[in-house]
């Protein structure tokens, strides 16, 4: 008899991994809505660097911790996780520096990278660059925590803390609803830019909105399911709903629903043949995506 999990097991433990799934689809929604703008404008990289900047935000906040409350720490983590959170200090609160860092790293990505004589190109791959060797020589000084810097890069959020799925939810009920009153200046900006200046539109204030909410976004999904997964989910199902269709408004709400479904989805793949679910969450974006091209090609003949 096989002591494989299966999907009914999934379904008699919900209460235990609700707040997961619910993070997952939530994250999964947001930014699949967010990616169509971030494969349209050419920024694949933009959310990778972004996710790296907060996982190093994450990673900073454990080290500066150690450094300055050496002591304290320690003694938490000799009575155990749970205290440890109880007595976290919020300046060295995680969500805070992944926030922080996810920000300035989209601060970054809006300068004008010919005043440095470098391409657009040039600047997300240094900024993604620099992140992410950060993240890694930062999380190898952290023995203690080094599980915890490993799944915020490489993403296992087998449970997710209450706190992250209040943050994921928040962010989502407030970028969305932004994002749709100023959705068609938004996209009209995005596509010729000169001409939305040109109709009165607020063409930088735009920008700022939409790389802000980007950078909050990818910064508190970062946190919560890791890097991996929420660099799939800004760009897999924007690509696919691009795929399956031309018409915008449809490839928005495309995008939205197959984020959420490839969260959920790659989280139940995960608990059934047991696997990391960051890895598979994204595996699973994949496959969505390799299917909206293959259909795209019957289509076509």
């Amino acid at each position: 008899m096989s002591d494989a999990p299966a999907l009914s097991d999934l379904l008699a433990n919900l209460p235990l991994f609700r707040d997961a799934l619910l993070c997952a689809l939530l994250a999964g929604a947001l930014l699949g809505f967010l990616g169509v703008y971030v494969v349209l404008r050419r920024m694949v990289f933009a959310s990778a660097a972004i996710s790296q900047g907060a996982a190093l935000g994450v990673a900073l906040s454990f080290l500066m911790e150690i450094v300055f409350t050496f002591g304290e720490h320690t003694a938490r983590h000799i009575e155990g996780a749970e205290s440890a959170v109880g007595l976290r200090s919020f300046l060295f609160d995680p969500i805070l520096w992944a926030v922080a860092c996810g920000l300035l790293t989209t601060l970054v990505l809006t300068a004008d990278p010919t005043r440095f004589r470098l391409t657009r190109e040039s600047l997300l791959g240094l900024t993604y660059l620099f992140t992410g060797a950060g993240a890694v020589i930062v999380g190898q000084k952290i023995t203690q925590e080094s599980h915890d810097i490993n799944s915020i890069l490489f993403g296992s959020a087998v449970v997710v803390r209450q706190i992250d799925l209040v943050m994921v939810a928040g962010a989502t009920v407030v970028i969305l609803a932004v994002q749709m009153v100023v959705l068609r200046a938004t996209v009209f900006a995005s596509y010729d830019a000169a001409g939305a200046r040109v109709a009165g539109l607020p063409v930088t204030r735009l920008n700022a909105i939409l790389f802000v909410s980007i950078g909050l976004a990818v910064a508190l999904a970062t946190r919560a399911l890791g890097a991996l997964p929420v660099f799939g989910f800004s760009v897999l199902p924007a690509m696919a709903a691009l795929t399956l269709s031309n018409r915008l408004g449809v490839v928005f709400a495309l995008a939205a629903t197959l984020g959420a479904l490839c969260g959920v989805g790659g989280y139940a793949i995960a608990f059934v043949l047991n696997l990391s679910v960051g890895a598979t969450q994204t595996a699973t974006m994949v496959g969505v995506l390799l299917v909206a091209l293959a259909y795209r090609a019957v289509r076509r003949r």
